[in-house]
């Protein structure tokens, strides 16, 4: 194949290092994991819809019956008619509620003994499906284990009877195929119910509402009943307590002569008639003394002559008409005498006669005076007796107020207490009234706004969404299964991987070839090697190793001739070289790459030995020269001359020293480490242009690293797909001789229709299409 390395001695060159992978990168990572893990997501998906696919056709077909419930408290608001209506809206919290409610074991057992669900064989015996089945067989497993392990006590009277089985079984079924869920953010509640028959998914769908509402009212009958009952003991006791609270108020005031008249307390009432009688009668006192008085002026003046104005004003002033007409009488008579006395002189005796008339009536006006003073007299006094009675009456009343005052702040007290008994009395009163008309005609707060009508097409199992689910699944599982095998894929497969774990460079990709590919004249060869007069010919056989030579436009002999040139540029101080080819493991494929590598020299026209050193298991031997006694040992112990032990391939002239080992040989490092076969080695050079020896593998054994002395370079050969990170890092570590003159990795029996998979951007170089253009054969 081509050669894939760096040369050796070069400086290094620093390479910049981006921080973001590009999306290029990207798309080569992914387009690389999907053709290696390809088969494996292929497999889980088509896995997963064959599950899918028996799950459709195992399950029985669903329908779901669909109902919408509404809360709405405002339809009870109308009974509340003394409470004003308010749009108070419902919190997510109580339909949440309601929703439990309805989804709660009170409402499936209702509707389960309405319609005799319990002998129903679709809910007491529920066909599991396909993978209820697989579910139901290892529930069972496992219960039974668990039982075994663990016998349960047998205890008289403590197993459920048949009848409650029964029950459970029906409400488990009921449970698992209820849906309650609310509608958006409104107060609607959607109620789905899925069964087998369409009728009765619908009808149990409507059961589960009407359920719901029947309860709602038996909860609020219930309710209400039981307030109706704490409310009548409540107001027996409140009543008991009003009463006596206000008999308290009764006899309180009985006791300390409190009489409320029209709201005002009788001692106020009594202080403000005896205080307004008084100022009645104190002016009244008043008048009468000033009448009083001026009576008097006049008595003790002595005159009461009618025509004076002092009289005549006092005269007014009494409004006596004894007096007045007395008065008016001596008035015209002291107009007639002075009439006669100017007509007939004053000493006549009529004249006389009128003024001792007028005489007589003055006395008489006299007299009256002193009567009617005698009257004021004793009206005055008793006026003013009657207001100093008045007065000794309000300073009483008034002392008895100031004590009434005091005992009305507790009279406030019992009085504040009974009117508090009364109005609690009064509201209890009112709700107990409330309840009992609510218990008499309860109404829910919710009404099935869309009633459940027969489905028309199942529900489930809905063949599309669950065939894209297992297709969906099965590529997420595919890509898992593939991302762990990726991961732990911990075997070389690049030559990155090469590069980054042994820190070598991958000279050669070789090819795997399933079959020996044999040129036209196989036939001639193979008889040719049949052929017992040939002498220490080498063997032919349909082994891989001989495709270098019967196919020599082949993509393996291409990549043999890759280490070729890698050998050539990789050591120019010596002429001849001596290379041994090695490998971590056994069966890895170096002694193919050793006698391919080696024919392909000879047949070029070079001068190349192959050498078999694999003193423990001389594979090579076995194969090219079977029947062989003599060989390397012999040479080495010089027993034999070289030239009769080497065998000869006819066609390309390779020569091939073998290893005769009869039986195991325990000192095989001590062989290889010696003189002699320093010396052999160093004649070889002379003699030939390469020298390939055949090591053992590094792991199993130490005998290549006693040869490192001995060699120029080593080949170390890595299996693609089988030999592990690990194995080789710890091969190569543990011998630096040979990691310090390593040649370069070989990554053998690659399979080159998965190697694109895994480095696509190195892959793509091995298509068969580019090396037919220059003649090249698979």
């Amino acid at each position: 194949m081509l050669q894939i390395n760096k040369l050796r001695g070069a400086e290094p060159q620093t390479v910049p290092v981006s921080e973001f992978v590009s999306p290029a990168e990207i798309y080569a990572a992914i387009d690389g994991f999907v053709r290696r893990q390809f088969s494996v997501i292929v497999f889980v998906v088509l896995f997963m819809l064959a599950l899918g696919g028996a799950y459709i056709f195992s399950s029985p077909p669903r329908y779901t019956g669909h109902a919408v419930l509404l809360i709405d408290t405002h339809q009870s608001q109308f009974l509340k008619m003394q409470t004003p209506v308010v749009d108070v809206p419902l919190d997510s919290a109580t339909v949440d509620t309601q929703i439990e409610i309805l989804k709660s074991e009170n409402i499936a057992f209702s509707v389960i003994k309405d319609l005799h669900l319990n002998e129903n064989p679709e809910f007491i015996t529920p066909r599991a499906g396909f993978i209820g089945g697989i579910l139901g067989f290892f529930n069972n497993a496992l219960t039974d284990a668990v039982n075994f392990v663990v016998p349960a006590a047998d205890k008289a009277g403590t197993a459920p009877s048949p009848e409650f089985r029964v029950m459970q079984t029906a409400l488990q079924t009921f449970e698992g195929r209820l849906s309650v869920k609310r509608v958006g953010l409104t107060y609607a509640i959607d109620i789905e119910f899925q069964s087998y028959d369409p009728e009765r998914a619908a009808q149990i769908a409507n059961a589960v509402a009407d359920g719901y509402v029947v309860d709602s009212l038996e909860a609020k009958y219930q309710t209400t009943k039981r307030a109706a009952v704490w409310l009548q003991d409540r107001l027996k006791e409140l009543r008991g307590q009003s009463t006596a609270a206000e008999r308290a108020v009764v006899g309180y005031k009985s006791k300390n002569n409190i009489v409320d008249t029209g709201g005002r307390l009788l001692n106020e009432q009594q202080l403000a008639e005896l205080n307004s009688a008084l100022i009645q009668t104190q002016a009244l006192t008043a008048e009468a003394k000033a009448r009083f008085d001026q009576v008097q002026q006049i008595l003790k003046a002595g005159d009461v002559d009618p025509a004076t104005a002092a009289t005549a004003t006092v005269t007014d002033s009494l409004h006596n008409d004894v007096i007045t007409k007395l008065r008016e009488k001596y008035l015209e008579m002291d107009a007639r005498a002075s009439e006669w006395a100017a007509k007939y002189g004053a000493h006549h005796l009529a004249v006389v006669n009128l003024r001792n008339q007028m005489a007589e009536v003055r006395r008489t006006i006299y007299e009256e005076f002193k009567q009617i003073a005698q009257t004021y007299r004793s009206s005055y006094d008793i006026a003013q007796t009657r207001e100093d009675s008045i007065r000794q009456s309000l300073n009483k009343l008034v002392t008895e107020s100031q004590t009434t005052s005091e005992a009305q702040i507790t009279l406030r007290d019992l009085q504040s207490s009974a009117e508090t008994y009364r109005a609690l009395y009064d509201n209890f009163l009112q709700r107990y009234m409330e309840s009992v008309q609510q218990q008499s005609f309860p109404i829910s707060d919710a009404r099935l706004i869309t009633k459940a009508t027969r489905p028309l097409t199942k529900s489930a199992p809905k063949s599309l969404l669950v065939l894209a689910l297992a297709g969906l699944g099965g590529l997420i599982m595919g890509v898992g299964a593939g991302l762990l095998r990726d991961i732990a894929d911990r075997v070389f497969r690049t030559t990155d991987q090469i590069i980054e774990h042994l820190d070598a460079d991958c000279i050669s990709v070789v090819p795997l070839v399933r079959t020996a590919t044999a040129g036209a004249t196989a036939p001639a060869k193979a008889a040719k090697a049949a052929n017992p007069g040939a002498p220490r010919t080498v063997a032919r056989d349909t082994s891989v190793r001989w495709t270098v030579i019967d196919s020599p436009l082949s993509r393996f002999s291409e990549s043999i001739r890759a280490i070729k040139v890698a050998a050539d540029l990789g050591n120019t101080v010596k002429a001849n070289r001596i290379i041994g080819i090695t490998s971590s493991l056994p069966n890895e494929g170096k002694s193919t790459i050793a006698f391919s590598l080696a024919a392909l020299i000879a047949h070029g026209g070079g001068r190349a030995i192959l050498l078999d050193c694999d003193l423990r298991h001389p594979a090579l031997t076995r194969a090219l020269a079977p029947g062989v006694r003599a060989g390397l040992l012999e040479v080495l112990a010089d027993k034999a001359e070289l030239s009769d032990l080497v065998w000869t391939e006819p066609d390309t002239g390779l020569h091939f020293l073998p290893a005769a080992v009869p039986s195991r040989l325990s000192h095989a490092s001590e062989i290889l480490a010696s003189e002699a076969t320093r010396t052999l080695f160093e004649r070889l050079r002379e003699t030939y242009d390469y020298v390939i020896a055949d090591l053992s593998p590094l792991a199993p054994v130490v005998d290549v690293r006693v040869m490192t002395p001995l060699l120029d370079s080593f080949l170390f050969v890595v299996e693609w797909g089988r030999t592990k990170f690990e194995v080789a890092e710890h091969a190569l570590s543990n011998s630096n001789g040979v990691h310090d003159n390593l040649l370069g990795i070989v990554l053998n029996k690659t399979d080159m229709n998965a190697f694109g998979r895994y480095e696509s951007y190195r892959g793509n170089y091995y298509y068969n299409r580019y090396y037919a253009r220059y003649g090249y054969t698979n």
